[in-house]
């Protein structure tokens, strides 16, 4: 049985496992949620998917999501 996971990068070089996949240019906040649009604030801590890559070993299947941050101007165009 192939085991899927999938495996967002902070910016940092944090990783943290989330359950589902993300798709690209997805608006996250810190612990991988969508943010839903319009946004109530520009002042929060946000990241986009900008990049995906995938490894396959023998039992696991890893998606890799690698994010970006979101600063308060260009979160302003989402309010």
């Amino acid at each position: 049985m192939i085991e899927h996971i999938y495996r967002m990068h902070y910016p940092e070089g944090d990783q943290l496992d989330v359950a589902r996949p993300l798709p690209y240019g997805q608006l996250l906040d810190l612990n991988g949620n969508t943010l839903p649009l319009p946004l109530p604030t520009a002042k929060m801590i946000a990241y986009r998917v900008r990049r995906i890559s995938t490894e396959e070993t023998r039992n696991e299947y890893i998606t890799h999501y690698y994010l970006e941050q979101i600063y308060p101007p260009e979160l302003a165009s989402y309010l």
